[in-house]
């Protein structure tokens, strides 16, 4: 990722990334993922933005891939990855954050939030594409008037004993853990983030999964010949996570 200059919007708490980010910042109202996919032709890699939510953790990152759009999807897998490392960072020793393929992040069951990708509506599956954006919400505080019980299937940072991690350090720690999945990307190739990525989804018994070229999941059941695909580029278009009225994770 490359660096570019953007603009930003100031008060709040400050978030420090490391090079080779470059900070936008929204108000509350914005729309992270949105205000990234509009200026990535301009401001290119590496450009974080985040917006200024006391509830959730909201931001979204440029990427830049160098392959076809088709097998460049996958960046979608270390995004994941790395978010939910941010989490495990300061998750509590008896928690545990799961990833619900492809894009859903719990906490011991509950739904916290998740991760979504946009690319070019012009891009060719055979050429790699302008750019990727990588973007994410994660509840970090449950609304108070809601009480214990009210969405079982739901929770928040604060529900789950995370303490003070609130939306600057869930962002601070995801930037600085795609830094890491990229670089083991680049030399180890991509098999090894898949590894990490799988052993966060909760399996079936006697079944073997894997992550193909363009990114679909296969999964074989074992003692059989059936191989069963879920298409990643289906599933990218309607988060599962995601409440297009609340605008936030689904309760």
């Amino acid at each position: 990722m490359r660096s570019t200059p953007a603009s930003r919007v100031s008060p709040a708490e400050p978030i420090h990334l490391p090079p080779p980010y470059t900070l936008v910042r929204l108000r509350e109202s914005g729309d992270a993922f949105a205000h990234a996919c509009g200026i990535a032709p301009k401001c290119g890699a590496g450009t974080l933005v985040c917006v200024g939510r006391f509830d959730l953790a909201e931001f979204a990152v440029v990427l830049e891939p160098g392959e076809a759009l088709s097998s460049a999807r996958r960046a979608f897998y270390a995004g994941m990855v790395a978010l939910t490392d941010a989490l495990r960072a300061y998750a509590p020793p008896n928690k545990t954050v799961a990833i619900g393929w492809p894009d859903s992040v719990a906490i011991d069951g509950g739904l916290v939030g998740g991760g979504r990708m946009g690319w070019p509506s012009s891009a060719r599956e055979n050429e790699p594409p302008a750019w990727l954006v990588f973007g994410a919400m994660i509840r970090t505080v449950a609304m108070a008037d809601q009480g214990p019980g009210v969405h079982p299937l739901a929770s928040a940072l604060d529900e789950e004993g995370f303490g003070e991690a609130g939306a600057v350090q869930v962002t601070e720690s995801f930037a600085r853990h795609l830094m890491r999945v990229v670089d083991r990307w680049q030399v180890d190739g991509f098999d090894s983030v898949a590894r990490d990525y799988l052993s966060r989804i909760p399996r079936e018994r006697q079944t073997v999964l894997r992550i193909d070229e363009t990114g679909d999941l296969l999964t074989r059941r074992v003692g059989t010949g059936r191989v069963e695909r879920c298409e990643l580029v289906k599933a990218l278009a309607r988060p599962s996570w995601l409440d297009p009225k609340l605008g936030g994770p689904r309760t």
